[in-house]
């Protein structure tokens, strides 16, 4: 029977009753694929991919409910976590950075995965693994580059926007009746004193100290050479290796290699998690391919012009 005549059939038997069907797709469970290798020990390889941000991804042709990254590597690790048949994780990052906040959770989500299951932890950074990227593979024992990664730009930078001319150009003159001199600072309808942008620029050393810390703990680098090599730039894997901000350089499979021989494993199956018709057959496969270019720029469009201030690990060219 087809849906037509299905919902003719039901408002018939119904008579006068309202019927309410919600055809909105459920969140099925995730599920697991291997993607190479045998045997019945596991490699859990998890893809982080675009811009992390507590927000769901979302594209406009894309259909409803979306989960956001934050939700999906927790979800991943929770599973993880409950088969003692994974010995390793590899966390393969494809990634400009996002928000602070998003980018330092999972940092923890990962170390405190790490420190409850007592696991190796690679990362394996591909085209790029900048800003909030490279702060989420910190997380990792050892982090392996490709030999054409950008990465670094390590720092803190606040998007906002000033539309004072704009307004004034078409005769609008937003008012804000407020409890403080200070409580619009940030505004995009007026531009920033300099006592505010001070205000401002504090919040961001103390986000930027907490990223060089990061850096100094995890990588053992003293937080003086830290500060000197951390002002935004951007760095090739070569120069990254150079500086110790890498262990190695190499692909995905010498990442997975790592993290089998850290975990003492001669063979070991390399499994991928994913909901219901989602890719996933080898090293490479990731989300929805088509779908993420247009769900970065959505993404990074509402960190833009989002509500208030963003204060972000993020590459901005």
């Amino acid at each position: 029977m087809s849906a037509r005549r299905f919902l003719a059939l039901a408002l018939v038997l119904s008579g006068c009753s309202v019927i309410s069907i919600d055809f909105t797709p459920r969140i099925q469970p995730l599920r697991e694929q291997t993607v190479e290798g045998s045997g019945t020990a596991k490699v859990l390889l998890l893809d982080l991919s675009g811009i992390i941000s507590e927000e769901p991804v979302w594209t406009l042709g894309a259909q409803p409910p979306h989960v956001s990254i934050l939700a999906r590597v927790r979800e991943e690790l929770k599973k993880a976590e409950e088969d003692e048949r994974v010995r390793a994780l590899v966390v393969r990052i494809n990634s400009p950075g996002g928000t602070a906040t998003a980018s330092d959770i999972l940092y923890r989500e990962l170390s405190a995965f790490k420190a409850r299951r007592k696991i190796p932890v690679v990362a394996a950074i591909m085209d790029v693994g900048a800003s909030g990227g490279y702060y989420v593979a910190l997380a990792a024992d050892r982090i392996v580059a490709h030999p054409t990664t950008v990465t670094g730009s390590i720092g803190v930078v606040m998007l906002t926007l000033n539309a004072e001319g704009l307004l004034q150009k078409v005769g609008v003159a937003p008012v804000a009746i407020k409890s403080g001199a200070k409580k619009d600072m940030g505004s995009p309808f007026r531009g920033l004193t300099e006592e505010e942008r001070a205000i401002f620029q504090g919040v961001i050393d103390s986000l930027y100290e907490r990223f060089v810390s990061r850096i100094a703990k995890e990588r053992r680098i003293p937080e003086a050479t830290v500060r000197a090599f951390a002002d935004g730039r951007i760095y090739t894997a070569q120069q990254a290796k150079a500086l110790g901000l890498v262990d190695q350089l190499g692909y995905v499979e010498e990442a997975v290699d790592l993290a089998k021989r850290a975990a003492n494993l001669s063979e070991a199956r390399v499994i991928m998690y994913h909901r219901p018709r989602e890719y996933r057959s080898n090293l490479y496969s990731g989300g929805a391919a088509p779908e993420r270019f247009e769900a970065s720029l959505a993404q990074l469009s509402s960190l833009l012009v989002g509500p208030g201030p963003r204060f972000l690990y993020l590459w901005w060219p």
